[in-house]
């Protein structure tokens, strides 16, 4: 957020405004357990939530003073955050309203002054969910009976609606109903990911980020301060998140673990040991959720031991790849396939070959009809030597890459630019792996050195 200056325009009141729609999208995302995605950044803190099957991302600034520079002409930006304020403004009511929740909230006067603006709006999801729970019963019962009824008539429209000789349309409903249950399974995944875990935050950790991500997998939070829904020495806290070496006071009965613990948990959708996490460690890397390992060409030892562990935990040996049937046939017919291509990309080669030679055999033996030379024998044999000498190096070619053969000079182009793109790749995998045996070999000298210390 964005420092309320008078003489750039920038208000106190427009500045409340975009926190409260920011805190109203996480407290949607967090009851809802949209959430899919956290990566600590430099930049700030990516987030990806999935609503109603899209993906959307976005980038959360550090909690950090900001630093106005002469160089931004504020007035554009705020132009267009005229147009974003009604923009999430409308998105929060249509969402809100998805789930049977009013519009704007009303929130605790008394926690918006203490800054717990998502506790606030969390507690308001829970009023509105009671309130709506204890309705009276005849108001209940003529409801059921009203969609009843609108379920009939929509049961029979659809019914009408349907080609008879049509299959597949049949079909379509299908997967739309499996699809729900698909991303109903992942939310249902997602929200138990801390159930039964009750998580108390010091304060020298980010609180605001983690009051949003904590909740919306399934954990109870509290934090040190006013407002708190339960204090530090409750005996039930399973976790504390610190970021400092020392402590005051250590309850035996919780652990304590760094802030990255919480966020590598998400990402890998399990519950990760808390030893690398502990205080006064260094954590292991923070990985991205958001590269693929596999296509960049390099796997990180912590992202291998994390596949493990996820293995365990879901206890389901996957089958070896190419052991079924289906499976194999398909490799035999891609096999056939490219030889059989690469067959005629040789013949065509060959054929090339053979006409560029009878083409300079041409062109020489006018040339020597010319001069008056008619020494063709001599010329033929050394044409047939240099044929012999060249043909092994277009057959090497064709072998390394014989439909390259054939390609236009456009994608021949575009061929060298992928290839390039993959060979640059490949030398950045290589400057990790000797980035790591560096490390790696610093780390064991350090150890020698402290052990002959010692000695």
């Amino acid at each position: 957020m964005l420092p309320a200056i008078d003489r750039l325009k920038i208000e106190v009141k427009r500045i409340h405004n975009c926190r409260r729609l920011c805190h109203e999208w996480q407290a949607y995302i967090s009851r809802t357990h949209k959430l899919r995605k956290v990566f600590v950044a430099v930049k700030g803190i990516y987030y990806q939530a999935e609503v109603d099957g899209q993906k959307i991302t976005w980038l959360a600034p550090h909690a950090r003073q900001q630093v106005l520079t002469d160089d931004v002409d504020f007035n554009v930006m705020l132009t267009f955050l005229e147009f974003y304020e009604a923009l999430l403004g409308f998105v929060n009511f249509q969402l809100y309203h998805s789930i049977n929740v009013k519009y704007p909230p009303i929130l605790d006067p008394r926690l918006e002054a203490l800054a717990a603006d998502l506790y606030a709006l969390s507690r308001y999801f829970d009023a509105n969910h009671r309130a709506a729970i204890q309705e009276p019963q005849v108001a209940g019962s003529s409801r059921s009976e009203q969609e009843q009824e609108e379920s009939d008539l929509r049961l029979a429209q659809l019914q009408h609606q349907l080609p008879a000789n049509e299959p597949g349309a049949l079909m379509h409903l299908v997967q739309d109903a499996s699809s729900e249950i698909e991303e109903d399974e992942t939310t249902r995944n997602c929200k138990n990911l801390f159930q039964n875990k009750k998580i108390f935050l010091s304060r020298e950790v980010p609180r605001e980020s983690l009051l949003f991500v904590i909740p919306a997998f399934g954990g109870i939070v509290s934090w040190e301060g006013d407002g708190a829904p339960f204090a530090e020495s409750d005996d039930s806290i399973t976790h504390q998140i610190v970021d400092r070496p020392t402590q005051g006071h250590v309850y035996l009965s919780r652990e304590y673990v760094q802030p990255q613990w919480v966020y590598d948990c998400i990402n890998a959708r399990i519950i990760l040991p808390t030893e690398p996490y502990m205080v006064g460690r260094d954590p292991p890397p923070h990985l991205s959720p958001f590269v693929d390992d596999e296509a960049e060409g390099y796997v990180p030892d912590y992202a291998k031991t994390i596949r493990q562990l996820q293995a365990a935990a879901k206890s389901d040996i996957q089958p070896l790849p190419g052991t079924g049937n289906d499976e194999l046939d398909n490799s035999q017919n891609m096999l056939a396939e490219g030889f059989i291509n690469r067959t005629e990309a040789m013949e065509a080669a060959e054929k090339k070959q053979e006409m560029m030679f009878l083409e300079k055999q041409y062109h020489n033996e006018l040339k020597m009809e010319l001069q008056g030379v008619s020494s063709i024998n001599k010329l033929n044999s050394e044409d047939t030597e240099s044929k012999e000498q060249s043909l092994p190096d277009v057959e090497e070619q064709s072998a390394e890459d014989p439909s390259r053969l054939m390609m236009s000079r456009k994608k021949r182009g575009l061929y060298k630019a992928i290839e390039m793109g993959k060979q640059q790749k490949k030398e950045r995998v290589e400057k990790l792996k000797e980035r790591k045996r560096n490390i790696e070999a610093a780390q064991k000298s350090e150890k020698k050195h402290k052990k002959a210390q010692v000695s």
